[in-house]
Formats: structure tokens, C-alpha cells, sequence
């Protein structure tokens, strides 16, 4: 029986899944992705942000070059409540560069692109539904009764993975964080320039993040308290002139640019997003020949701005371990590296969806602790989850 990997499966055809591959082969490692569904999803999803953590990442394969043309740097981000008034301001710490704003169907066409151009297979149309092992691998079954096998299989299939599951059946699914998300692209806009801040406002009766550029672009995102979740399938059912009518509304009452930016949106441009969740603590990341990266082991809120970053520093750092290590050893010294980084982010930042949800007192009294935090705050204390760097060149100890 080997136990030192040449060939892998990766599950999952999102962010995570192309770059693990890619870093894989970097690694000296043979492997392949599968995708569930028969197309490409460039057209699919909203905006997200690449911390700085993220893009050191990406440099650390190859791939920072890639998201530099597609990112609007974010310096800080700016708190306010529904009449516009200021609550506080949290910048990177000193130092540190600034995040990069990205939309993922822009990312997600790049790295496709890439990983097809350094030759590793996409199969689409490919839905995980059993794995089974031997002594000398581990066979991917598929919904079309094709199959696969590998060395190892790594789910990088998301939030409601399969692969977590096969691992672990008691593992935990995603929690709906009580709301609905969406948002656009937007041209000509009259609210002035945030000057490279994004800017997030406590609505009377939703969430408001918006930045302006200097040309007079902007981009927003909405996030609506709902009572029952909402796949974005679901959510698309109702025409998005139906969903703009119904979001400007929900502003009518604030004083910021929340309805300008609604009121500018063409419909054909509105973003579909559907229901925010939370992943509980993942007990389990693995099991035998099989293991969990990014939002299938680790989706911390989207608040966070840290989920995308996480992804690509945990499927780099699985490489780096599979490159060096026999798979059980690197497998925990995988989880030994990743899980006390991202639980402590998630733990830190799942406070903010709830804060997003509450009523109408429940906002008043987050706008007061807000405003009490931002005196307090110091954005060196933030240092340890921007200013992390993985040493692709070190060799991972057993």
C-alpha cells in the first residue's frame, strides 16, 4: 500500500476546487476536477473581497497576477446607520495592503481559464454521489455512473458538500442566517466617490453595502432580513423588477444613496444571490483517503470578508502537505495548521450576521456598541488575519 500521493480527485469546480488542483500540480501531483453541473458558472454569483491574506496566497502559486486586473482595492470600510451618520471606520493595519473587491463570476472565469491552460482536466456535468476506497486508492461514483479513482479525493464541493457527508453522516449542514442577499454593478451614479472605502449602513428595514468609484461606478449589495430561506433559484422565480421595486422600498426611510443605487440598477443586471448561511464547527475533515477544503470544511460569514481568502490559504496549504507528507500525515498536519486560524476568524466575526437581522431595537443598540467599538478599536490588532504568509518553499513537518 503507498502512501504517498501522485494522483487526486478534487470535487468541486468553484473557487477552491480549480486552485487546490492547480497548487497540486505545482506540488508535483496529477489532478483532476469534477463539477457538478454541465455548464460554467461565470454568470453566476455577486461581489466578494481577496484580503490581503488571500492575494498572498494566490502569489504563493502563481495566481496573484490574475486577480490584480479584475480587483477594486478597498482601503476600509465605513459603518453607518440609516440616517448616514457615521458609527465608526476600521482600516487595514498599517502596512498592509488593501483588500481587492471582485466579482465572483469574474474570478471564477479566470481561474477556469488558467487551470485549463496549465492542463488540468474539468469534467463538468459530474455529481459526486458515493466513494468507496481500497488499500491503493479511492473511487469517485457518479450520478451518470461514470467513475473515477486516485490516489486521494479532496471536497471542494462548498457549503452543502457531499464529500463532507460521505465522510462524516453526522457532520452538520449549513444554518440560514435570516437573510436574502443581492446586488449590481451600477453606471453613472451621482452619489459621490467613497474614495476606495466601502461603505455599510444599518437600514431601518435592511443591510446597505455600497462603494462608489471615482468614475462615477459604483457597485452595491443588499442584505434582507427574510423569514424563510430562499435558494437563489427560488429567489429568481420573482422577476428582479419585482426584487428592485421591492428593495427601494425597504429604504424609503433612510438617508443614504440606498435607493439611487436600486433606482440605477437595470434589472437584467440585478444579482440573484438568495439565502446567506453559516457553517457550525466541522468536526471531522477528513476520513481514510478523503478530506474537506475551503467552505466544505470552513464557511465563515460572508461578513467576514475573510471566506474566499481562507479557501485558497487551506487548499494551498493541503498541497504543501501532500507534497511532503504520506496522506495520513498530511492530512493532520493540514488541520493542525488550518483549523485554530479559521475557527478563530469565524468565531470573531459570526456576530455581524445577526447584527444585519435584528429588529428595529436590535439595530439601535448594535448603532451604539458600534459606535463605542470604533473608538476602541485598533486596526493593528487586526494584523494576525491580514498579515499571514504561507511559505510554499518550507517543507511541512509530520
Amino acid at each position: 500500500m503507498s502512501t504517498r500521493i501522485r494522483t487526486a480527485l478534487v470535487i468541486g469546480g468553484g473557487i477552491a476546487g480549480p486552485i487546490a488542483a492547480m497548487a497540486l500540480q505545482q506540488a508535483g501531483i496529477e489532478a483532476t476536477v469534477y463539477e457538478a453541473y454541465a455548464h460554467t458558472a461565470d454568470s453566476l454569483g455577486g461581489g466578494m473581497t481577496i484580503a490581503p491574506n488571500g492575494q498572498d496566497a494566490l502569489d504563493a502559486v502563481g495566481l496573484g497576477e490574475l486577480l490584480r486586473p479584475l480587483g477594486v482595492p478597498m482601503t476600509g470600510i465605513v459603518m453607518q446607520d440609516w440616517a448616514g451618520r457615521r458609527l465608526a471606520e476600521f482600516g487595514n493595519p498599517p502596512g498592509v495592503p488593501p483588500m481587492q473587491l471582485v466579482w465572483r463570476a469574474d474570478l471564477y472565469s479566470s481561474l477556469h481559464g488558467e487551470a485549463e491552460r496549465r492542463g488540468i482536466r474539468i469534467e463538468r456535468g459530474r455529481r459526486l454521489v458515493d466513494a468507496t476506497e481500497t488499500a491503493d486508492g479511492v473511487t469517485a461514483h457518479f450520478a451518470d455512473g461514470s467513475e473515477a479513482t486516485a490516489d486521494v479525493l479532496i471536497g471542494a464541493d462548498g457549503i452543502r458538500s457531499t464529500v463532507r457527508t460521505l465522510i462524516d453522516p453526522d457532520a452538520p449542514g449549513p444554518q440560514y442566517a435570516g437573510l436574502i442577499s443581492f446586488g449590481a454593478r451600477v453606471e453613472h451614479v451621482a452619489t459621490p466617490s467613497t474614495r476606495s472605502k466601502m461603505n455599510m449602513s444599518f437600514g431601518k428595514q435592511a443591510f446597505l453595502g455600497y462603494q462608489v468609484l471615482d468614475d462615477a461606478t459604483g457597485v452595491w449589495f443588499v442584505n434582507l432580513p427574510h423569514p424563510e430561506p430562499m435558494s437563489a433559484a427560488e429567489a429568481r422565480r420573482t422577476p428582479a423588477a419585482q426584487w428592485l421595486a421591492l428593495l427601494s422600498a425597504k429604504f424609503a426611510d433612510d438617508r443614504t444613496p440606498a435607493r439611487e443605487l436600486i433606482d440605477r440598477t437595470p434589472p437584467e443586471e440585478l444579482i440573484v444571490v438568495g439565502s446567506m448561511e453559516n457553517m457550525p464547527q466541522v468536526p471531522v475533515w477528513s476520513r481514510g483517503r478523503m478530506v474537506l477544503v475551503g467552505d466544505s470544511a470552513h464557511a465563515p460569514s460572508s461578513s467576514s470578508g475573510q471566506g474566499a481568502s481562507l479557501s485558497i490559504e487551506s487548499a494551498i496549504e493541503l498541497a504543501r502537505c501532500l507534497r511532503d507528507l504520506p496522506y495520513p500525515d498530511a492530512f493532520a498536519a493540514y488541520e493542525r495548521l488550518r483549523r485554530p486560524r479559521v475557527e478563530r476568524i469565524i468565531k470573531e466575526t459570526t456576530h455581524k450576521n445577526s447584527a444585519k437581522a435584528a429588529g428595529p431595537v436590535g439595530r439601535v443598540v448594535f448603532a451604539m456598541l458600534m459606535r463605542v467599538f470604533g473608538r476602541l478599536a485598533k486596526p493593528e490588532k487586526a494584523a494576525w488575519m491580514f498579515d499571514h504568509r504561507i511559505d510554499w518553499a518550507a517543507e511541512v513537518a509530520g
